[in-house]
């Protein structure tokens, strides 16, 4: 699978490495109990968008 800006969150957690991903790069969502109820909505890079985050940087490790 590939990841793009239009990736689900929740596509994301469950992918092999894909949590661990998050965490490394400060994405505060896997952890935010509103985040949870929208795992299917939120996309990375809406999340990105949001928080500031360096998109390119995680696409490229989750792309890995």
């Amino acid at each position: 699978m590939t990841f793009t800006a239009d990736s689900k969150l929740g596509e994301i957690v469950a992918a092999e490495g894909g949590l661990d991903a998050l965490h490394k790069h400060g994405v505060p969502c896997p952890t935010c109990p509103m985040a949870s109820m929208e795992m299917d909505k939120l996309t990375i890079g809406m999340i990105c968008e949001g928080y500031s985050l360096d998109l390119e940087a995680i696409l490229a490790e989750l792309n890995a």
